[in-house]
C-alpha cells in the first residue's frame, strides 16, 4: 500500500491498518468541513464521513495524523519546540526540570485522581491571564458518551473536570472553537493527542498563534467506551442505567494504586468494586485497548510543554492522597513550578530522568521493548515509522507476554461485541476471566496457568 505526503493518505487505509486513534485531527484539519467522527461498533472514535471522503487521498492527513507514516516524529517536533532544553533522555524526551510532588493549596489534590498538579497548572495559567481558556476532558452528560473535550475559562471550571478519564474522546470540536473564538489557549491531552495538536499547528497559522501551551498526560493506552459497559455488567446493572462512571475513586486510607471502579446510576444509587476483582481490571493485560496504541512509543508526552504522570514508586504509590511526577520542558513552566514550591503552594522535589523512568517502567517496556518486537510481525497495510528499531531479541517469556497482550486487546473488542449483540454478558465475562488467567499465569506465575507456564519454560520460577 503506497502513499506519500504529496499524494496523500486515505482515512480508510489508516483505519484498516489499526493506526487510527480517533483523535479527530483529520476532521479538524479542514475548517468548515461537513465530515464527522463517530463511535464505531467497538466503542472507539473513527472517521465516519461519506465514502468519497474516507477514500480520497489527503496530503493534509498525511502530515497531521499522529500515527501517519509520513508525519514528523516526536524527536523532530521536540527539537523544534524545545531546542535549548538542557536535559535529553530517550525515555523521557527533552526537558528543563522534573519534579515529584503535589498541590498543597486549595482542593486540587483532593479533587484530582493523583496529586492535583494538572488542574493546578491549568488553573494557574488562567489566573495569571496567560491563557483565556483551557481545553480539557470533562463530564459531558448522564449518558453515552460520558466525557468530552470542553473549554473552561476559570480555575473552578477546570477543577470540576479533574480526575482520570479512561474513555475515548476526540479533538475536532474544541479545535473548531479555538479557530472560531480569538484568544490564547492551553490544551490538555494524552501524548498522541498533543502530537496531533502540534502537527495541526504546523499546518494552520491560526491554531499556532492561539494554542499557547500544551499539557501532556502520561499514558498507558486508550480504552474503548465498552470498558464502562463491562464495569456495569460486572457490577450487576445494565449499561443504560449508568449516569456517571468514575475509574479511580480516591481514598486517602488506601494506596493510590488500588483503583476502584465506581458507578452512579439513574436512580441515585451507586455500585463500586476494586479493579483487581474485575475480569478486565489488570491494566497490563490490555483489555479494550485501541489498536493504534500498539504502535506508540511516547509514554511521557514528549511534545508537550509540560507533562504529568503518577509517581508509581514507593513511598508515593502507597500514599492514597496521590502524587504526581511532572516534566517541565520550558524554562517558563519550570520557573512557575519552582516559585510555587518556594512559596509553599506546591510540595515539590526535583528528580532526574532515572526517577521518571522508574515511575513508568512497565509502560516504557511495553512501548519500547514490546514495540520493537511487535514491529517484527508481518501485518498488512501501512507500517508506522517509529523511533524504535524492530527486534525479536527477547526471551521466550517476554515474547509470550507481548503476544498475549496483543491477542487480548484485539479479541476483547470482538468478544464483547458478540456478547452485547446476543445479550449474554456472561459470554464476555467468562472469556475475559480465562484470558486473564492465562496472561497472569505467564506474566506473574499465578494459578494453574502459571504452574503450566513454568513447566514449559514460559514463566520464571518467581513469576
Amino acid at each position: 500500500m503506497r502513499s506519500s505526503p504529496e499524494t496523500g493518505l486515505r482515512r480508510r487505509d489508516l483505519v484498516a491498518s489499526g493506526l487510527c486513534i480517533g483523535c479527530g485531527a483529520c476532521v479538524a484539519a479542514t475548517p468548515g468541513n461537513s465530515e464527522a467522527i463517530a463511535f464505531d461498533r467497538f466503542g472507539q472514535y473513527a472517521p465516519a464521513g461519506p465514502r468519497e471522503w474516507l477514500d480520497r487521498p489527503d496530503p493534509v492527513l498525511a502530515r497531521v495524523c499522529p500515527f501517519s507514516p509520513h508525519a514528523r516524529n516526536e524527536d523532530d517536533i521536540a527539537a523544534a519546540r524545545f531546542p535549548l532544553a538542557p536535559r535529553r533522555d530517550a525515555r523521557t524526551g527533552r526537558f528543563e526540570a522534573a519534579f515529584v510532588g503535589a498541590a498543597v493549596e486549595g482542593d486540587f489534590r483532593a479533587r484530582g485522581s493523583s496529586g492535583g498538579l494538572v488542574s493546578w497548572v491549568a488553573g494557574e495559567l488562567l489566573d495569571r491571564g496567560l491563557v483565556d481558556g483551557v481545553a480539557h476532558v470533562a463530564p459531558a452528560g448522564e449518558s453515552h458518551p460520558y466525557f468530552a473535550y470542553r473549554i473552561s475559562r476559570s480555575s473552578e471550571a477546570v477543577r470540576a473536570g479533574a480526575k482520570s478519564r479512561y474513555y475515548p474522546v476526540e479533538l475536532s470540536g474544541i479545535v473548531a472553537e479555538i479557530r472560531r473564538v480569538p484568544g490564547r489557549y492551553a490544551v490538555v491531552g494524552i501524548p498522541c493527542f498533543i502530537k496531533a495538536v502540534r502537527l495541526l499547528c504546523e499546518a494552520d497559522a491560526v491554531l499556532a498563534e492561539r494554542i499557547a501551551y500544551t499539557l501532556g498526560l502520561f499514558c498507558g493506552h486508550m480504552k474503548s467506551a465498552r470498558f464502562v459497559e463491562s464495569f456495569a455488567w460486572q457490577l450487576g446493572v445494565t449499561p443504560e442505567a449508568v449516569t456517571r462512571p468514575e475509574f479511580r475513586l480516591k481514598d486517602p486510607d488506601r494506596p493510590a494504586n488500588w483503583y476502584t471502579a465506581h458507578l452512579t446510576l439513574s436512580d441515585g444509587s451507586t455500585r463500586q468494586k476494586d479493579w483487581w476483582h474485575l475480569c478486565d481490571g489488570d491494566w497490563g493485560a490490555g483489555f479494550f485497548q485501541n489498536a493504534a496504541c500498539n504502535s506508540c512509543d511516547d509514554v511521557m508526552a514528549e511534545t508537550a510543554d509540560i507533562a504529568f504522570g503518577d509517581a508509581w514508586v514507593e513511598p508515593y504509590a502507597s500514599d492514597g492522597r496521590g502524587t504526581n511526577v511532572v516534566i517541565a520542558r520550558t524554562p517558563e513552566l519550570a520557573g512557575l513550578l519552582r516559585r510555587a514550591g518556594d512559596a509553599g503552594r506546591l510540595e515539590l522535589a526535583e528528580v532526574d530522568a532515572d526517577f521518571l523512568a522508574a515511575t513508568q517502567a512497565a509502560g516504557l517496556r511495553q512501548r519500547r521493548e514490546g514495540l520493537a518486537y511487535r514491529l517484527t510481525w508481518r501485518r498488512p497495510g501501512l507500517r508506522p515509522n517509529k523511533r524504535v528499531a524492530p527486534s525479536a531479541d527477547l526471551p521466550l517469556r517476554r515474547k509470550a507476554i507481548y503476544r498475549l497482550r496483543h491477542y487480548i486487546s484485539a479479541a476483547s473488542h470482538r468478544v464483547f461485541l458478540l456478547a452485547r449483540r446476543l445479550g449474554l454478558p456472561e459470554l464476555y465475562i467468562g472469556w475475559a476471566r480465562c484470558a486473564l488467567a492465562v496472561y497472569q499465569g505467564v506474566a506473574y506465575g499465578r494459578g494453574f496457568a502459571g504452574r503450566l507456564a513454568k513447566r514449559i519454560g514460559l514463566a520464571a520460577p518467581d513469576g
